[in-house]
């Protein structure tokens, strides 16, 4: 399915409004992302990745015929970890299974290593349970380093996560 990968713009707020609010995303995000998801959560959003100091965040809308239906970021790490950058997503239900994600992951990783010469690695952290993140991941070319056992509470539930990773010399070119 065709989308393009863009920076936020401040009236992407209603799309995501509408696409956030949806307890079968936030229940597999950290707990910064809410349920319900309000117009107020949406406009705080939007105006941080409007606002984002690209030398440090990337942050991109997923759009698609017109509407942002998801988000995508890469986020650098400080002092010992300045080499690295931490991947988030999330993507609007109805999307889901569509190949979107999978290749927003390729793409959003492509830049941030095109954009941070000294970054050598980008990791992402899904729960052990997100079945469908961690074939994003798999699929994209991160590699599964680890389960981290007992590592989040989420919902007064404690469970499992995963740490995968992209080094940068396991990027493949573009266009694969």
């Amino acid at each position: 399915m065709d989308f393009i990968l863009r920076p936020w713009r401040r009236e992407d707020t209603a799309n995501v409004a509408q696409y956030a609010n949806n307890d079968k995303i936030a229940q597999n995000l950290r707990d910064v992302f809410p349920y319900p998801y309000t117009l107020a959560d949406a406009q705080g959003f939007v105006s941080s990745c409007v606002e984002a100091d690209e030398t440090c965040q990337l942050f991109r809308a997923i759009e698609v015929d017109g509407r942002a239906v998801g988000s995508i970021s890469l986020c650098l790490g400080s002092d010992v970890y300045r080499m690295t950058a931490e991947l988030g997503y999330w993507l609007a239900e109805e999307y889901w299974g569509r190949g979107i994600m999978t290749e927003a992951v390729r793409r959003i990783c492509r830049e941030g290593y095109d954009r941070w010469e000294n970054l050598l690695r980008i990791y992402a952290e899904p729960f052990a349970h997100n079945a469908g993140s961690r074939r994003v991941l798999e699929k994209a070319g991160f590699t599964l380093e680890g389960v981290m056992r007992k590592s989040v509470l989420k919902r007064r539930k404690v469970c499992d996560s995963c740490m995968y990773a992209l080094l940068c010399e396991d990027m493949s070119p573009a266009g694969d």
